[in-house]
């Protein structure tokens, strides 16, 4: 008897998000200087999330010193 192809996929939840969390979009912004810790948290600019082609992996960052 053959799997029902809904049940196959396994890995459907781990693909893109869309929306991006308060706490990585105050990361983000952070990354872009546009906010600074001890800052408000309400009322944050809009960010576009960063979407990679497949296979590609994010950008690279210097290691903490």
């Amino acid at each position: 008897m053959s799997m029902d192809k809904s049940l196959k996929k396994a890995s459907g939840l781990a693909g893109q998000r869309n929306v991006l969390t308060r706490a990585e979009r105050l990361a983000l912004l952070q990354e872009d200087e546009r906010w600074a810790p001890g800052g408000a948290v309400y009322n944050l600019p809009k960010t576009k999330s960063r979407r990679l082609a497949p296979g590609q992996s994010g950008p690279k960052r210097p290691a903490a010193k």
